[in-house]
């Protein structure tokens, strides 16, 4: 409810509650029935991914919500628009980054790297709710989307790949692709995934023609 979907938010829209059920407006159908759709359309939904993940991360209100639990059935896509909505809200964290600035808890300002979990199971984030509310500039939300999402990291249901996978030959010969993925999933620079963020967001935009 603090942030609708009416102002831009991109979280399924609040109808009311009764107890401790919610409802929500229906959206469509859940991410996971695009893994295998065509590559332009799995680009374009990718795309938008990183572009929530930066929206949650950096927006005018000066809150970050970050999300904690990433996996393909938390995410749904609109038959009509084909827009990316959060469907379950129900583990994202919210940290007041004006707050961060006025309290100053130990090393607010340092900038911080979430750690990569290469686990035996399906959609695993790392985390610390104590740091991510410490901090201002944090590169959680593309790491839980790229980890748990678009790379090759990512598995599923039995799958794996992520939602990039197979790509057409050009751009795997290429390697941008995969190597930005990876740097943004499992950084080997220092800050290296806040860039390959970046980069990312940049390529993804170009290859579906949202960067027009």
């Amino acid at each position: 409810q603090s942030f609708p979907s009416d102002e831009g938010w991109p979280f399924a829209k609040y109808l009311g509650a009764c107890g401790r059920m919610v409802a929500v407006n229906y959206v469509g159908e859940e991410l996971w029935s695009y893994f295998n759709a065509p590559w332009e359309k799995r680009v374009d939904l990718a795309w938008q991914l990183m572009e929530i993940a930066e929206q949650l991360t950096n927006n005018d209100f000066e809150f970050a919500l970050y999300l904690l639990d990433v996996s393909f059935d938390n995410f749904a896509v609109g038959p009509r628009d084909g827009k990316v909505i959060i469907v379950d809200a129900e583990n994202v964290l919210v940290a007041d980054k004006r707050l961060i600035r006025q309290n100053k808890p130990e090393n607010w300002d340092v900038w911080y790297e979430s750690k990569f979990d290469d686990c035996d199971k399906e959609a695993c984030l790392s985390f610390s709710k104590e740091i991510l509310c410490a901090r201002v500039t944090v590169d959680h939300n593309y790491y839980a989307v790229c980890q748990n999402l678009l790379s090759r990291h990512a598995t599923w249901r039995g799958t794996s790949g992520g939602l990039l996978h197979d790509p057409p030959a050009a751009i795997a010969k290429d390697g941008r692709l995969e190597a930005l993925l990876d740097e943004c999933a499992n950084p080997k620079k220092r800050y290296g995934r806040f860039q390959a963020a970046k980069e990312l967001r940049q390529y993804l935009a170009r290859l579906s023609n949202n960067g027009r």
